[in-house]
């Protein structure tokens, strides 16, 4: 009987051993599963981060979609629409070459924009007379500028700019006008910019400060500037100039026509002109660029 009870209790004690530790892996299993569940958990707060990264390059991307149109746009970088204004921190190079009365003119412009809304310019100026009456050299430096007052509006889209400057130095035998030793203007530039056409009209000044010949004249330009697929445009303009003295400069009638290419921000542009009163012409070409 001593045996019997001895030999369960030591069944007894075994069972109770067995169950404890099966408690104990039990809750061992379920702390691992449970650690397990929150290590799958963290992966959520990674994606939170991915996500915004995502967003951030999208919105990276949709920055620069909303600058490449800039660029693209046919307003933005049509340098030889009427209206054009060099953007800010942006540079404008337009070197030409134009021929009249058997003189040879050399021209280089260079304007840079300032808060969009101010451009300031210089523009060089070397002659060569092919009929051999006058020296060749520097006809005139202009230093000038132009100043946006209004750049339109959903209400009022009529666009206005302030134009002034001077032209000074050069060879006295070439000066623009021949006879100045030095000339000043200012000026109204207006107009309206559509899609596919530019209209605009300029009134400009100028005062010739000489001893002996000074005057003043002032030009009329209406202009209207149109834009074609494949980037090609063409303009026309009337340039009509009145002067108090005839003697030293005649009032004239200048029509002028431009046809152009344009290829990412450079411009190549053949233009010609005719004046009424002396019945002569002018032909240039232009290569204007922005950077």
């Amino acid at each position: 009987m001593l045996k019997k009870c001895l030999f369960l209790g030591v069944v007894l004690f075994c069972l109770t051993n067995a169950y404890a530790e099966g408690v104990v892996l039990s809750d061992t299993y379920v702390a691992d599963e449970e650690v397990d569940t929150e290590v799958v958990e963290e992966e959520p707060f990674v994606a939170p981060q991915t996500t915004e990264t995502n967003s951030y390059s999208k919105s990276n991307s949709y920055i620069g979609q909303q600058i490449k149109p800039a660029v693209k746009s046919s307003l933005a970088n049509d340098s030889s629409d009427p209206l054009f204004l060099v953007p800010d921190n942006i540079f404008l190079s337009d070197t030409y070459i134009t021929t009249v009365d058997e003189k040879l003119r050399l021209g280089e412009f260079i304007g840079y924009g300032i808060n969009n809304n101010l451009v300031l310019h210089a523009n060089m100026l070397y002659q060569w007379d092919l009929s051999g009456e006058h020296q060749n050299g520097f006809s005139s430096t202009e230093l000038g500028g132009t100043y946006r007052v209004n750049h339109g509006s959903s209400t009022n889209r009529i666009i206005s700019d302030v134009l002034f400057g001077l032209k000074v130095w050069g060879s006295s035998h070439v000066r623009t006008p021949e006879y100045a030793d030095s000339s000043y203007y200012a000026g109204l530039r207006f107009g309206r910019q559509y899609t596919g056409v530019t209209l605009a009209g300029t009134v400009k000044s100028t005062w010739v400060f000489d001893d002996a010949r000074g005057l003043s004249y002032i030009d009329f330009i209406p202009e209207a500037y149109f834009r074609f697929k494949y980037d090609w445009r063409a303009g026309i303009g009337f340039d009509v100039r009145k002067s108090t003295n005839t003697r030293f400069l005649k009032n004239q009638e200048w029509l002028n026509l431009k046809l152009l290419r344009q290829y990412g921000n450079t411009q190549y542009v053949g233009h010609v002109g005719y004046e009424f009163e002396k019945t002569e012409f002018q032909f240039g070409f232009d290569v204007k660029i922005l950077f």
